[in-house]
């Protein structure tokens, strides 16, 4: 049996602008690494925390919630003022991306780039992304088939509250788009489920920022940071901070 390391935030070091980089559901921050190091080149401070229960086992992860989250990209964001950076934007892939526009509706940002934002999302289909989630974890760590079966038969009985949670808080996110008014640019992949299109066609129509924009890759799927576009979307991504105002 593999004891599986959890996974660490990261503070890359730039410049004077920071930047919050929020990761998926069920991922962590290696989902941001290689857009974190492309800004950090270009003069850009990034960090990325650690949601709770992520990089755990599954049935550690069901102990945690949606608020838990929201915390953890709070402290983000808290510790990149300890900094004694005034302006921040935040970047969000999926789950992520929810918490960016809730930061976005909540608290002061320079901008926000959404990435693969679902704007609405079923608990059941939540429940099914913890046990892929969980099978994979149970297979890196070397247990044996039967093993795994049993552990995922136990899962099957673990309470769901954190993932009806997880749809609350989107359908409240999406129900406070227009009060967002910052600078943003809402990503998405087309080969990703359709699902993922409508919701950052409705991102786009909501917020009431005036400067927005919406953006498709052909070749990407949901984790577009490390996908066949990651190289653009580094790169656009890159050209939306630099339009940023960050100096008023």
């Amino acid at each position: 049996m593999m004891k599986l390391l959890p996974p660490k935030p990261f503070y890359y070091e730039g410049g004077e602008q920071a930047v919050l980089l929020l990761h998926s559901f069920t991922s962590n921050p290696s989902d941001m690494k290689k857009l974190g190091r492309h800004l950090q080149k270009n003069q850009y401070s990034c960090y990325a925390p650690v949601y709770s229960g992520h990089g755990l086992p599954a049935e550690d992860l069901l102990k945690y919630g949606p608020s838990d989250w929201w915390q953890d990209a709070l402290g983000g964001y808290q510790l990149l003022k300890d900094k004694g950076f005034d302006k921040i934007a935040v970047i969000g892939l999926s789950l992520g991306g929810v918490l960016a526009l809730k930061a976005a509706q909540e608290l002061e940002v320079a901008g926000v780039v959404t990435m693969s934002v679902p704007i609405q999302r079923e608990a059941a289909f939540l429940q099914k992304r913890v046990f892929y989630y969980a099978k994979r974890y149970k297979q890196l760590e070397g247990k044996e088939a039967d093993q795994i079966q049993l552990e995922m038969d136990g899962l099957h009985d673990l309470p769901v509250d954190s993932l009806v949670e997880f749809q609350q808080l989107i359908d409240r996110t999406r129900d406070n788009l227009t009060q967002i008014t910052s600078p943003i640019r809402i990503l998405y992949g087309e080969l990703d489920e359709p699902l993922y299109q409508e919701s950052a066609e409705m991102i786009f129509q909501s917020v009431a920022s005036d400067h927005k924009t919406v953006k498709g890759y052909p070749n990407s799927k949901h984790l577009m940071t490390l996908g066949p576009d990651m190289d653009d979307v580094n790169e656009d991504v890159l050209a939306f901070l630099n339009e940023l105002a960050w100096q008023l």
